[in-house]
C-alpha cells in the first residue's frame, strides 16, 4: 500500500533506481564484499557499545555508595530507569529510522550516550545519577537496541536474514565480554570517573564510523539488497514516527500472533535477565560458592551466548521458527528445574555443563522470533519487534524483583527456579500455537 505512493512521492528514489548500474557492471559486484556486509559490520561494533553502555552502571553501585552515601536502592532506581527505557524506547527507534534514516538516529543516538555519561563525573546528587545514566543513556541505548539490527536486516538483506540476525545478536553480549572487564579493572584501579570518561569517548568514537559507512538504504549506493533479484528503490519517508509506533502497536494488538510473540519474549526475559543475570551470583553464594567464582560463570554464559545465538540464525534460515522457539524453551525450563540440584561450594562437571547450555540458549530466541515478527507483520516488523523487545524488558523487571522477595519469604530461590522452569514450559506451548501466515494480505494493518 506505501510502496505504490513511494515512487511520486520521492523522486530521489526513482532516480536511484535509473541510475542502478547496468548488466556490464554487475561481472566486478559479484567479487566484491556487498555493501551490506560493511553495513552489519559498524552496526555490529554500534551493538557492541550499546550493550555495554547500559551494563557499566553496575560496576559504579558500591564506588557511589561510599563516595555519597547513597543507598544501593536509589542507585539501583537509576539502572532501573536505564533498564526501562532501554526495552521501551527501541518501537520509537525503529520508527525514527523509518523517518530520519538510520544514519542519523544512531549517531545521535551514541552523542546522548556520550554526553550522558561524560555528565556523571560533575554529579553531586542523586537526581543527577538517575538523569544522566538512567535517562540519557537509557534512552540512547535503547536507541541502539535489537530494533535497529531488525531494521538494518530488513532493509540490507534479502537472504541470510537469519544468520545476520544471530551475529547482530551475539553483539549484545560481545559487548559486556569486552568492555566490562576493562572497565571494571579501570574502576578498582582508579576511580569511577575515568570509567564514565571512557564510555563517552567511546561512544564518540563510534560517531564518525556510523555517519560514513552505516547507510540507510542500498539504494542510497546503487545497489541490491544483499541476495536481492531486483533493485528496491528507497522508501520515502514516513511522518510521524511516534504515532507510527503506536499505531502499528494497536494494529499488531488486534492479532494472536503479537500476544503470543510478547509473551515468549517476556518469559525469556524474566528466564534470563531477570532471572541468570540478576540472581544466580547470590543464589550461588547461598550455597557456599564465592562471589568472583559465580561471576566468572556468568561469563561463560556470555561467551557461549555468541556461539547459540549465530547458531540459532542458522538454524532459523532452514527450520520452523515456531518449533525451533518451542525447542528452546523446552529445553531451558528442564535446565532450570535441575539447577536447584547442581548448586554447590565449588564447581563440578554438572553444572559446567548447564553454563555452557544455557548460554548457547540464552538468546538463540531472537533470530527465530524476529523472522515469525518478519512474516506476519513485514514492513512493520522492527518496530512490532520493538515492542515485544519491551516485553522481554519487562518480564525482566518483574522477575528481578520477585526473585528477590522470593528469596526473603522463603530463605531460598529454589521456587523461584521451579516457577520459572514452569514459565518456559508455557511459553514453549505457546510458541507452536503461533499460526503460520497465509498467502494473503499480512496480519497487520498498515
Amino acid at each position: 500500500m506505501t510502496q505504490t505512493s513511494q515512487p511520486a512521492a520521492q523522486p530521489g528514489a526513482r532516480t536511484a533506481a535509473v541510475v542502478e548500474p547496468p548488466a556490464s557492471g554487475r561481472g566486478p559486484a559479484r567479487r566484491r564484499v556487498h555493501r551490506a556486509w560493511f553495513v552489519a559490520a559498524v552496526t555490529f561494533v554500534t551493538i557492541i557499545g550499546a550493550a555495554a553502555f547500559r551494563s557499566v552502571p553496575g560496576l559504579f553501585i558500591d564506588p557511589l555508595h561510599t563516595e555519597f552515601g547513597w543507598s544501593r536502592g536509589t542507585i539501583g532506581a537509576a539502572v532501573s530507569v536505564n533498564l526501562a527505557l532501554y526495552g521501551l524506547t527501541a518501537p520509537f527507534a525503529a520508527a525514527l529510522m523509518d523517518r530520519y534514516g538510520i544514519r542519523r538516529v544512531v549517531a545521535v543516538a551514541l552523542t546522548v550516550i556520550a554526553l550522558g555519561s561524560g555528565l556523571t563525573v560533575w554529579m553531586t546528587a542523586a537526581w543527577q545519577l538517575i538523569l544522566c545514566w538512567g535517562l540519557l543513556v537509557g534512552l540512547g541505548s535503547g536507541s541502539m537496541a535489537l530494533a535497529f539490527a531488525a531494521t538494518v536486516t530488513n532493509r540490507w538483506f534479502t537472504e541470510r536474514r537469519g544468520l545476520v540476525t544471530g551475529i547482530l545478536t551475539a553483539a549484545s553480549a560481545s559487548g559486556q565480554l569486552i568492555f566490562l572487564p576493562v572497565l571494571s579493572w579501570i574502576v578498582a584501579t582508579y576511580d569511577w570517573r575515568p570509567a564514565a570518561v571512557t564510555v563517552a569517548l567511546a561512544a564518540l568514537a563510534v560517531v564518525p564510523f556510523v555517519w560514513l559507512l552505516l547507510h540507510d538504504h542500498p539504494a542510497d549506493v546503487g545497489q541490491k539488497p544483499y541476495g536481492a533479484k531486483e533493485f528496491v528503490p528507497k522508501p520515502a519517508p514516513v511522518p510521524g514516527a511516534a504515532r507510527r509506533a503506536l499505531t502499528v502497536l494497536f494494529s499488531a494488538a488486534r492479532t494472536g500472533p503479537f500476544w503470543l510473540l510478547a509473551g515468549t519474549f517476556a518469559i525469556c526475559g524474566a528466564s534470563t535477565n531477570g532471572l541468570i543475570q540478576t540472581h544466580f551470583v547470590p543464589a550461588s553464594h547461598d550455597h557456599g560458592m564465592p562471589i568472583t567464582t559465580a561471576a566468572s560463570l556468568l561469563a561463560v554464559i556470555g561467551v557461549f551466548d555468541v556461539v547459540g545465538t549465530v547458531a540459532s540464525g542458522w538454524f532459523t534460515d532452514r527450520y520452523d521458527s515456531r518449533r525451533l522457539l518451542a525447542v528452546y524453551y523446552a529445553l531451558r525450563g528442564v535446565s532450570l528445574l535441575f539447577l536447584p540440584m547442581l548448586l554447590a561450594p565449588g564447581v563440578h562437571p554438572p553444572m559446567i555443563f548447564f553454563i555452557v547450555f544455557y548460554g548457547l540458549d540464552w538468546v538463540a530466541t531472537v533470530p527465530p522470533t524476529l523472522a515469525l515478527c518478519r512474516e506476519h507483520y513485514g514492513d512493520d516488523s522492527p518496530i512490532v519487534f520493538g515492542w515485544v523487545l519491551a516485553s522481554h524488558q519487562v518480564g525482566a523487571a518483574v522477575v528481578a524483583f520477585v526473585g528477590g522477595v522470593a528469596r526473603d519469604a522463603f530463605g531460598s530461590y529454589d521456587v523461584v527456579w521451579v516457577a520459572s522452569g514452569a514459565l518456559c514450559a508455557a511459553a514453549a506451548l505457546m510458541a507452536l500455537v503461533i499460526r503460520r501466515r497465509t498467502d494473503g494480505a499480512r496480519v497487520a494493518a498498515v
